[in-house]
């Protein structure tokens, strides 16, 4: 009956409550990851292209609804991104440990999205702010880059019972961790294995190459008659 269901619920939080409770007491770090409380989840624009990227998994499309619910219930603690790996707990019947990783962009993939993108950025708070040019959106968001992973490049671990390939609790990760880009857009590209800082480097050298390909050099000649010295 619906009223069992709800009490064995409510035992089950109070349980998990209380193991929070005394992990805390032996000085583990228990951090909640609070979701947003509007409808929206991601609202910046790196938060926002790993939304819609992951949405546009086809094998994933059943799954994320529920790791959704599973934010939104404030289940995720201890979110970590680190170079290719994402790990949390979430917590259902039990508190259960999820292990998420990434393979990382290639130095030659990264080399190319460099390429495509040099002279078009103009400073870091525009990159990370996802305001630049369409060339360079275009780049970010094309699947022939592969800056934003690929399935085959997600390798995910839960020890819940759900053998799924994607089952809810690795879900709500993946959704906590585009919230996580909103924060620090910057975290992305940690994720990837790539320092976001060589595309304005690379801007910055495009720039001054132009700019030194444009140059006139006079002679000495002319020099001295521009300025009637001698040289």
């Amino acid at each position: 009956m619906a009223w069992h269901k709800d009490e064995d619920g409510l035992a089950a939080k109070e349980k998990l409550q209380r193991q929070l409770e005394q992990r805390k007491a032996k000085g583990e770090e228990i951090r909640l990851f609070v979701p947003p409380k509007g409808k929206k989840l991601a609202t910046e624009f790196w938060g926002q292209a790993w939304q819609r990227h992951l949405e546009g998994l086809a094998d994933y499309e059943s799954r994320l609804p529920r790791g959704r619910s599973y934010l939104r219930q404030g289940n995720i603690y201890n979110l970590e991104i680190a170079r290719g790996l994402v790990t949390a707990e979430v917590a259902g019947e039990y508190m259960y440990e999820v292990s998420i990783r990434f393979t990382t962009l290639s130095g030659e993939k990264w080399d190319s999205i460099k390429q495509a993108c040099a002279g078009q950025i103009t400073s870091m708070l525009d990159l990370l702010s996802g305001k630049v040019a369409d060339g360079v959106t275009r780049v970010i968001l094309d699947e022939d880059y592969t800056l934003f992973p690929r399935q085959k490049d997600i390798s995910i671990s839960c020890n819940c019972p759900d053998w799924a390939g994607l089952c809810k609790h690795s879900a709500a990760v993946l959704y906590a961790v585009g919230l996580e880009f909103d924060r620090a857009p910057e975290l992305f590209f940690t994720l990837r294995g790539v320092d976001h800082r060589q595309l304005i480097s690379a801007a910055e050298k495009s720039i001054s190459e132009s700019s030194v390909g444009d140059l006139t050099i006079i002679p000495d000649d002319q020099i001295a008659g521009l300025f009637d010295i001698d040289i």
